[in-house]
């Protein structure tokens, strides 16, 4: 019990030593020891590397798992050291509510058959995203909490301890300058010489002893923090490596995903044919001319190709409806209508035209025009 109080009380007053001297030096009445520029070099560098590198893992955190509620309890549960439970994408329940929706109206129709196609297509998709979200937090994030959590914290405890080991050596060095002039006040002091003299060459003698361990200890523990501080270059090594495999997962997720929806689009475009004639027609030549097949003749451009589909559609007999024309509409290319406001034009739809587009007519002139601008007329 003695000896855990004398130490209470030693370590409190070191703690009160250390206070004294970190406020006499804020307040310009004490001097600092300041260390070497390649060694603050070390800790700036590490202050960014630990900085950025703990952005660029909360954001990554955000980017594969944008829920902060599903990543708070991914967390606890690591924290419990508990597997988290597998966790249904977006994709794959989208996918699955498709399916489920296709059985209810009828999987031998074009709209359930259909939704079977795009669903499946919707958990494939799902799949390969947790296939890619396991990669990347195995790969990639599990390597940088690594860092934050224990080569920051072991970096971190040796700078406290450092900054320790320096605020000890600068009230050293207080001391043994106030024992000097002590020693030299005595040297005109009117007591005895000897008596005055005495005393100040023992307090002389133990500040330097005290000094020299002072010493001893800050730069011993400066070379460890030295040490870690430039394992940081090793670290940034092995980021790199992270952020490559993390970037090849990226890219083999978006391929797949391509390779996906291109054979869904292959599926859905030789099914639509029947059922939407001219839905896919605009498309089709875009897709020709996009890969350098020969436009139809007499056809120069998908704009063209696209007034002609529209030229060719004929108004239906029943379905067109008089519009009043709201505002003034400039068209954009050939494919469209100009309109002026308060002008009465004659709309009808297309099957499979977009919903927020019209075919209009003006005496001789046709086009599409935006639903937006118009008031349909009864």
């Amino acid at each position: 019990m003695d000896f855990n109080v004398k130490k209470l009380a030693s370590d409190a007053g070191v703690f009160f030593t250390r206070a004294v001297q970190f406020t006499e030096e804020k307040l310009g009445q004490a001097e600092k020891t300041e260390l070497d520029a390649h060694f603050e070099n070390l800790l700036s560098r590490a202050d960014c590397t630990k900085n950025w590198t703990e952005k660029i893992f909360r954001q990554t955190e955000v980017l594969l798992q944008p829920n902060p509620s599903a990543r708070i309890e991914e967390f606890l549960y690591e924290k419990l050291d508990r597997k988290a439970p597998s966790r249904i994408t977006n994709a794959e329940l989208l996918g699955q509510y498709m399916q489920d929706a296709a059985k209810e109206f009828g999987a031998g129709g074009p709209y359930g058959s259909t939704l079977i196609k795009v669903g499946e297509c919707e958990r494939r998709l799902g799949g390969a995203e947790r296939e890619f979200l396991q990669t990347s937090a195995i790969s990639f994030l599990t390597p940088l909490r690594n860092f934050l959590e224990g080569d920051w914290r072991t970096i971190s405890k040796e700078r406290r301890l450092l900054e320790n080991r320096r605020l000890d050596l600068d009230a050293c060095k207080t001391r043994l300058k106030k024992a000097k002039a002590a020693e030299a006040k005595a040297a005109v002091s009117p007591l005895p010489p000897s008596t005055s003299l005495s005393q100040s060459f023992s307090l002389i003698t133990l500040a330097e002893h005290e000094l020299r361990v002072a010493q001893t200890e800050f730069d011993r523990q400066a070379e460890v923090t030295r040490l870690l501080l430039e394992g940081i270059s090793s670290t940034h090594v092995n980021h790199l490596r992270c952020l490559h495999e993390f970037v090849e997962a990226q890219a083999a997720y978006y391929k797949q995903c391509h390779l996906h929806m291109q054979e869904l689009q292959k599926e859905l475009g030789s099914s639509s044919g029947d059922v939407f004639p001219n839905a896919f027609a605009v498309n089709s030549v875009n897709s020709m001319a996009a890969t350098g097949s020969s436009l139809p003749a007499g056809i120069t451009s998908p704009v063209e190709a696209d007034t002609l589909k529209i030229e060719e559609v004929q108004a239906p007999a029943t379905g067109t409806r008089k519009a009043k024309v709201l505002y003034d509409y400039d068209a954009a290319d050939s494919s469209e209508l100009s309109l002026l406001a308060d002008e009465l034009i004659t709309v009808y739809t297309v099957p499979g035209m977009d919903s927020d587009w019209l075919i209009g007519e003006r005496g001789n002139q046709k086009g599409k025009v935006p639903v937006t601008y118009l008031e349909l007329l009864s």
